[in-house]
Protein backbone atom coordinates (compact mmCIF):
# COMPACT_ATOMS: atom_id res chain seq x y z
CA UNK A 1 0.00 0.00 0.00
CA UNK A 2 1.07 3.36 -0.67
CA UNK A 3 2.26 5.87 1.55
CA UNK A 4 -0.73 8.10 1.82
CA UNK A 5 -2.99 6.26 0.20
CA UNK A 6 -6.53 7.74 0.43
CA UNK A 7 -5.10 11.00 2.19
CA UNK A 8 -5.24 14.70 0.82
CA UNK A 9 -2.60 17.15 1.55
CA UNK A 10 -2.99 20.60 0.95
CA UNK A 11 0.32 22.76 0.17
CA UNK A 12 1.01 26.15 0.47
CA UNK A 13 3.70 27.74 -1.02
CA UNK A 14 2.40 25.16 -4.06
CA UNK A 15 4.10 26.25 -7.60
CA UNK A 16 7.63 26.83 -5.53
CA UNK A 17 10.26 24.48 -5.61
CA UNK A 18 10.13 22.64 -2.47
CA UNK A 19 6.15 22.93 -2.75
CA UNK A 20 6.36 21.57 -6.73
CA UNK A 21 8.50 18.48 -5.53
CA UNK A 22 6.61 17.36 -2.38
CA UNK A 23 3.62 17.38 -4.10
CA UNK A 24 5.27 14.95 -7.10
CA UNK A 25 6.51 12.69 -4.26
CA UNK A 26 2.37 13.12 -2.38
CA UNK A 27 1.11 12.01 -5.80
CA UNK A 28 3.52 8.80 -6.50
CA UNK A 29 2.50 7.80 -2.68
CA UNK A 30 -1.19 8.00 -3.53
CA UNK A 31 -2.33 11.52 -2.04
CA UNK A 32 -5.16 13.74 -3.50
CA UNK A 33 -3.42 17.72 -3.42
CA UNK A 34 -4.53 20.57 -3.45
CA UNK A 35 -1.53 23.39 -4.28
CA UNK A 36 -2.23 26.70 -2.76
CA UNK A 37 -0.45 29.67 -4.30
CA UNK A 38 -0.76 33.40 -4.96
CA UNK A 39 0.34 33.24 -8.90
CA UNK A 40 -2.07 31.37 -11.04
CA UNK A 41 -0.21 30.68 -13.89
CA UNK A 42 2.81 29.24 -12.21
CA UNK A 43 0.21 27.19 -10.36
CA UNK A 44 -1.46 26.17 -14.33
CA UNK A 45 2.03 24.83 -15.19
CA UNK A 46 3.24 23.24 -11.82
CA UNK A 47 -0.33 21.28 -12.67
CA UNK A 48 0.24 20.41 -15.90
CA UNK A 49 3.88 18.91 -15.14
CA UNK A 50 2.67 16.98 -12.41
CA UNK A 51 0.26 15.16 -15.31
CA UNK A 52 -2.19 14.01 -12.48
CA UNK A 53 -6.12 13.68 -11.87
CA UNK A 54 -5.55 13.98 -8.17
CA UNK A 55 -3.89 17.28 -8.35
CA UNK A 56 -5.37 20.38 -8.02
CA UNK A 57 -4.78 24.14 -7.44
CA UNK A 58 -6.32 27.23 -6.16
CA UNK A 59 -5.09 30.82 -5.87
CA UNK A 60 -5.06 32.34 -2.30
CA UNK A 61 -3.19 34.89 -0.31
CA UNK A 62 -2.45 33.13 3.10
CA UNK A 63 -2.00 36.39 4.97
CA UNK A 64 -5.47 36.95 3.97
CA UNK A 65 -7.93 35.02 6.58
CA UNK A 66 -11.40 34.51 3.68
CA UNK A 67 -9.03 33.08 1.65
CA UNK A 68 -7.33 31.00 3.71
CA UNK A 69 -11.06 29.93 4.66
CA UNK A 70 -11.73 29.43 1.00
CA UNK A 71 -8.96 27.24 0.28
CA UNK A 72 -9.79 24.86 3.33
CA UNK A 73 -13.23 24.77 2.06
CA UNK A 74 -12.28 23.92 -1.21
CA UNK A 75 -10.25 20.91 -0.23
CA UNK A 76 -13.06 19.35 1.25
CA UNK A 77 -15.60 20.45 -1.52
CA UNK A 78 -13.43 18.52 -3.84
CA UNK A 79 -11.70 15.77 -1.51
CA UNK A 80 -14.41 15.63 0.53
CA UNK A 81 -11.60 15.78 3.68
CA UNK A 82 -8.03 17.31 4.78
CA UNK A 83 -5.42 14.36 6.29
CA UNK A 84 -2.19 16.65 5.59
CA UNK A 85 -1.53 20.36 5.72
CA UNK A 86 2.07 21.10 4.29
CA UNK A 87 2.42 25.31 5.46
CA UNK A 88 4.89 26.17 2.89
CA UNK A 89 4.48 29.62 1.67
CA UNK A 90 7.06 32.10 2.21
CA UNK A 91 8.96 34.91 1.33
CA UNK A 92 12.76 36.28 1.71
CA UNK A 93 12.28 39.56 2.01
CA UNK A 94 14.84 41.58 1.19
CA UNK A 95 18.87 41.63 2.05
CA UNK A 96 19.93 44.58 4.06
CA UNK A 97 21.35 45.59 7.90
CA UNK A 98 18.65 46.03 10.52
CA UNK A 99 18.50 49.35 10.69
CA UNK A 100 17.80 49.82 6.75
CA UNK A 101 15.27 47.15 6.94
CA UNK A 102 11.73 48.60 5.54
CA UNK A 103 8.45 48.41 8.22
CA UNK A 104 6.92 47.74 5.21
CA UNK A 105 8.90 44.48 3.86
CA UNK A 106 8.96 43.49 7.59
CA UNK A 107 5.38 43.38 7.93
CA UNK A 108 4.98 41.80 4.73
CA UNK A 109 7.37 38.98 5.53
CA UNK A 110 5.42 38.71 9.01
CA UNK A 111 1.75 38.43 7.20
CA UNK A 112 3.12 35.61 5.06
CA UNK A 113 5.36 33.62 6.63
CA UNK A 114 3.99 34.08 10.33
CA UNK A 115 0.16 34.91 9.94
CA UNK A 116 -0.29 32.66 7.25
CA UNK A 117 1.05 30.21 8.90
CA UNK A 118 -1.39 30.23 11.88
CA UNK A 119 -4.21 31.35 9.78
CA UNK A 120 -3.61 27.90 7.61
CA UNK A 121 -3.73 25.88 11.15
CA UNK A 122 -6.78 27.57 12.92
CA UNK A 123 -8.89 26.73 9.52
CA UNK A 124 -7.41 23.03 9.28
CA UNK A 125 -7.80 22.11 12.88
CA UNK A 126 -11.48 22.18 12.99
CA UNK A 127 -11.76 19.75 9.82
CA UNK A 128 -8.91 17.75 11.09
CA UNK A 129 -10.64 17.46 14.54
CA UNK A 130 -13.95 15.89 13.05
CA UNK A 131 -12.07 13.59 10.65
CA UNK A 132 -9.79 12.00 13.86
CA UNK A 133 -6.56 13.40 13.16
CA UNK A 134 -4.06 14.65 10.91
CA UNK A 135 -0.52 15.98 10.58
CA UNK A 136 0.97 19.45 9.65
CA UNK A 137 4.14 20.48 8.58
CA UNK A 138 5.53 24.01 8.51
CA UNK A 139 8.30 25.24 6.77
CA UNK A 140 10.77 27.01 9.25
CA UNK A 141 14.42 27.25 8.22
CA UNK A 142 18.03 26.98 9.69
CA UNK A 143 17.22 30.86 10.12
CA UNK A 144 14.52 29.72 12.40
CA UNK A 145 17.54 28.39 15.03
CA UNK A 146 20.17 30.56 14.54
CA UNK A 147 21.09 34.31 13.97
CA UNK A 148 21.45 35.13 10.15
CA UNK A 149 22.78 39.15 9.61
CA UNK A 150 21.01 41.15 7.03
CA UNK A 151 17.93 39.18 6.88
CA UNK A 152 16.12 40.28 10.35
CA UNK A 153 12.20 40.07 8.92
CA UNK A 154 13.05 36.53 7.47
CA UNK A 155 15.02 34.73 10.45
CA UNK A 156 12.32 36.66 12.63
CA UNK A 157 9.76 34.91 11.23
CA UNK A 158 11.22 31.78 10.84
CA UNK A 159 11.74 31.78 14.72
CA UNK A 160 8.49 32.76 15.43
CA UNK A 161 6.36 29.86 13.45
CA UNK A 162 8.05 27.12 15.91
CA UNK A 163 6.52 29.00 18.49
CA UNK A 164 3.22 28.38 16.79
CA UNK A 165 4.19 24.37 15.85
CA UNK A 166 5.09 24.21 19.47
CA UNK A 167 1.90 25.77 20.64
CA UNK A 168 -0.03 23.88 17.97
CA UNK A 169 1.39 20.58 18.60
CA UNK A 170 0.31 20.70 22.17
CA UNK A 171 -3.39 21.63 21.43
CA UNK A 172 -3.39 19.37 18.63
CA UNK A 173 -2.30 15.90 20.83
CA UNK A 174 -5.29 15.15 22.22
CA UNK A 175 -7.10 15.05 18.89
CA UNK A 176 -4.48 12.90 17.19
CA UNK A 177 -3.21 16.30 14.97
CA UNK A 178 0.65 16.30 14.86
CA UNK A 179 2.36 19.38 14.21
CA UNK A 180 5.81 19.22 13.43
CA UNK A 181 8.48 22.19 11.80
CA UNK A 182 11.26 21.52 8.72
CA UNK A 183 14.10 23.23 9.06
CA UNK A 184 16.36 23.23 5.87
CA UNK A 185 19.89 25.11 5.16
CA UNK A 186 19.91 26.75 2.11
CA UNK A 187 17.53 25.54 -0.25
CA UNK A 188 19.22 25.27 -4.22
CA UNK A 189 16.09 27.11 -5.83
CA UNK A 190 14.78 30.47 -6.54
CA UNK A 191 14.25 31.85 -3.09
CA UNK A 192 18.14 30.88 -2.56
CA UNK A 193 19.07 33.05 -5.98
CA UNK A 194 17.21 36.04 -4.49
CA UNK A 195 19.05 36.23 -1.17
CA UNK A 196 22.76 35.24 -3.02
CA UNK A 197 22.61 38.34 -5.22
CA UNK A 198 20.76 40.16 -2.39
CA UNK A 199 24.12 39.74 -0.43
CA UNK A 200 26.50 40.27 -3.48
CA UNK A 201 24.85 41.98 -6.31
CA UNK A 202 25.99 40.55 -9.35
CA UNK A 203 28.43 37.88 -7.50
CA UNK A 204 25.60 35.35 -6.11
CA UNK A 205 27.52 32.26 -7.67
CA UNK A 206 30.47 33.43 -5.11
CA UNK A 207 27.84 33.67 -1.90
CA UNK A 208 26.81 30.17 -3.55
CA UNK A 209 30.40 28.90 -3.08
CA UNK A 210 30.94 30.18 -0.23
CA UNK A 211 27.52 29.30 1.96
CA UNK A 212 28.36 25.88 0.28
CA UNK A 213 31.63 25.79 2.26
CA UNK A 214 29.67 26.49 5.58
CA UNK A 215 27.82 23.02 5.34
CA UNK A 216 29.59 19.95 6.27
CA UNK A 217 28.79 18.21 3.46
CA UNK A 218 29.60 21.05 1.09
CA UNK A 219 26.29 21.54 -0.94
CA UNK A 220 22.95 23.18 -1.01
CA UNK A 221 20.24 20.86 0.38
CA UNK A 222 17.63 19.91 -2.81
CA UNK A 223 13.66 20.42 -2.56
CA UNK A 224 13.23 16.98 -3.24
CA UNK A 225 15.09 16.48 0.55
CA UNK A 226 12.58 18.57 2.14
CA UNK A 227 9.72 16.67 0.44
CA UNK A 228 11.06 13.43 1.56
CA UNK A 229 11.13 14.71 5.34
CA UNK A 230 7.20 16.34 4.28
CA UNK A 231 6.58 12.40 3.41
CA UNK A 232 7.65 11.32 6.33
CA UNK A 233 5.67 13.32 8.59
CA UNK A 234 2.20 13.22 6.49
CA UNK A 235 2.47 9.65 6.78
CA UNK A 236 1.84 7.08 9.08
CA UNK A 237 5.00 6.40 10.41
CA UNK A 238 5.52 9.29 12.04
CA UNK A 239 2.49 8.34 14.15
CA UNK A 240 3.93 9.50 17.55
CA UNK A 241 5.92 12.35 16.39
CA UNK A 242 4.63 15.59 17.28
CA UNK A 243 5.83 18.78 18.24
CA UNK A 244 9.66 18.16 16.67
CA UNK A 245 11.87 20.03 14.64
CA UNK A 246 13.74 18.30 12.00
CA UNK A 247 16.73 20.02 10.62
CA UNK A 248 17.67 19.16 6.92
CA UNK A 249 21.12 21.34 6.66
CA UNK A 250 23.80 18.54 5.94
CA UNK A 251 24.88 19.51 9.49
CA UNK A 252 24.96 22.83 9.45
CA UNK A 253 23.37 23.58 12.85
CA UNK A 254 25.59 20.85 14.21
CA UNK A 255 28.59 22.97 14.18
Amino acid sequence: MKRLEDKVAIITGGSGGIGAATAKLFLEEGAKVLLVDLDEGALKKTIEELNSDNASYITADVSKEEQVKKYVDTAVERYGKIDVLFNNAGIEGVVTPLTDYPLDMFEKVININVIGVWLGIKHVFPVMKENGGGSIMITSSIAGLRGTPNIIGYSTSKHAVLGIMRTAALEGAEFNIRVNSINPSPVDNRMMRSLENGYAPGAGDQVKEMMEGNIPMKRYCTSEEVGKVALFLSSDDSSFVNGSVYSVDGGLNAQ
